[in-house]
């Protein structure tokens, strides 16, 4: 009994290594083609203030991928999926190339998604398609998407309500457009502060959290993806109002420091406390009505 259990353990063992080892050539394509853009986008694009989130949403990726890891020790023999999924996967090389060729970053990391969903469909079929869906769909996270013609709008309100809030406790505050005066300080609202790639960003947030949770409340997912917009514009007032105080008590040199630091740490973590906070409110009145 002890020798066939061991048996089994060594034919599963096996098997399962012989199901990952047929994703090595596939494994092996995506690094040649995706290891050197991360790298160029490690020493240029992420480094900028309003960016800096895209190693986080590479990461989250990887994280939400290898959930689902069990579709890639499957067998599954794809039926009349094989012209969609070549399309897909035509249409994700030629982006890549293009992309690469001309430096468009947007088609060079948005090429990911339809390759990913060519190899997929190629591979293993629409059931694992479905099952990733998710980690495609927030690659969308990374893109450097043109946001400059509307971040001046989200600004401008940040810098308005940050304003009247310092007003109204006293301090001694002026704005003028997106600049804001305290004391004998002034501080630019910039675009990394209070832009709509921050709003992205904190958007991001709020959807991975509810897929983590996987609500089956269908009110409750919707209203919660609805509120994580002025969530968000919650969270950005309150890291401006941070960094304002901070620059008023402390001086210029520590606020410019906050703003480089603990800044978006703050961001984030008083967006993750407000959505949990609207959603336990969410479920306390789903409970109370479905109670009725």
């Amino acid at each position: 009994m002890s020798i066939a259990n061991t048996s089994n353990v060594g034919f599963g063992q096996q098997n399962l290594m012989n199901q990952l080892l047929r994703w090595a050539p596939v494994l092996i394509g995506l690094l040649a083609m995706y290891v050197p853009m991360y790298y160029a986008l490690s020493q240029g694009l992420w480094q900028a203030d309003d960016q800096m989130h895209g190693p986080i949403i590479l990461m989250v990726v990887i994280f939400l991928i290898w959930q689902k890891r069990e579709f890639f020790t499957q067998s599954y023999s794809p039926k009349n999926q094989t012209s969609i999924g070549w399309v897909w996967l035509l249409l994700g090389l030629l982006c890549y190339i293009v992309g690469r060729s001309q430096d468009i970053m947007m088609l060079d990391i948005g090429s990911q998604i339809p390759v990913l969903v060519g190899i997929l469909l190629l591979t293993l079929g629409k059931p694992a398609l479905k099952a990733m869906w998710f980690p495609l769909f927030f690659i969308i996270f990374m893109l450097p998407l043109p946001l400059d013609g509307i971040t001046m709008p989200m600004k401008m309100a940040v810098s308005y309500v940050t304003e009247n809030i310092l007003f109204w406790l006293n301090y001694p505050i002026a704005r003028s457009g997106v600049i804001l005066h305290i004391g004998q300080y002034q501080l630019l609202v910039a675009d990394a502060c209070a832009g709509m790639h921050t709003l992205i960003s904190l958007e991001a947030l709020g959807l991975l959290y509810l897929n983590l949770v996987k609500s089956e409340s269908a009110f409750r997912n919707i209203a919660l993806a609805v509120l994580i917009i002025p969530i968000s514009f919650t969270a950005n007032v309150i890291r401006v109002i941070a960094l304002t105080l901070i620059t008023y008590y402390f001086g210029d040199e520590v606020g410019q420091g906050f703003v480089h630091g603990f800044a978006g740490m703050l961001l984030f973590f008083v967006a993750l406390i407000c959505i949990m906070g609207v959603d336990s409110v969410l479920q306390y009145g789903a409970k109370k009505y479905h109670g009725h």
